[in-house]
């Protein structure tokens, strides 16, 4: 990546999406040095003060005021390495394309592990100032699994953000019941014995 000890700062929630992601970043980099963090305000103040090799922000994290972060590294560091998660309709997603030039990427909140992985590579391994990704790859929220439904991969979506059954049902306008069911057969299609190991095992595999 940067230096004989590359860095990167990853902004986001302590979700079991962000285990996953890190599980990305430490096998495709073993040498990494990460710094972690879900405060905004706190995540500004390290980009302020440190160069990191890396920069990875969760769209949707809470007082993330995007617009103005990049006017800031477009001032301070034009050259930044910074990808941002962020799903469809958002403001990160609707952000003006000039946002994005070749250091910068967008991708969809959840992509795939093995999606994140490949768009990263060339990142984790090439000196700053020697690799320029090109346009913003768009990557599906979801790899296709044809042993789910949509509902049921809209559910696990949700099991991965460790959102309650409540929870679930409010966001997707179906009863609770309808949520344990769908759980019920995610649980028996994928062998899990656990709605932790489900969720484990769908960011490992790539299924949200």
């Amino acid at each position: 990546m940067l230096s004989s000890t590359p860095t990167a700062l990853v902004a986001a929630m302590p979700t079991l999406f962000r285990q996953g992601l890190l599980a990305v970043l430490r096998e495709q980099c073993p040498a990494l040095r990460l710094t972690l963090t879900a405060n905004a305000a706190e995540a500004a103040e390290l980009m302020t003060q440190h160069a990191f090799g890396l920069l990875v922000l969760d769209g949707a994290l809470p007082g993330l005021n995007l617009t103005a972060l990049l006017a800031s590294l477009r001032r301070a560091r034009p050259a930044q390495r910074l990808l941002v998660l962020a799903d469809p309709g958002t403001p990160a997603q609707r952000a003006d394309a000039r946002a994005w030039p070749g250091t910068r990427l967008l991708m969809p909140a959840h992509v795939p592990p093995h999606a994140l992985a490949a768009a990263l590579a060339p990142w984790l391994h090439a000196p700053t100032g020697n690799y320029s990704p090109g346009p913003p790859q768009i990557v599906p929220p979801y790899a296709v699994v044809g042993r789910f439904s949509r509902r049921e991969l809209e559910v696990l979506r949700l099991v991965v953000e460790d959102c309650c059954n409540e929870e679930i049902a409010a966001r997707l306008f179906i009863n609770v019941r309808t949520v344990e069911s769908h759980r019920r057969n995610l649980l028996q299609k994928t062998g899990a014995r656990t709605v932790v190991g489900l969720a484990a095992r769908a960011v490992r595999e790539g299924w949200v």
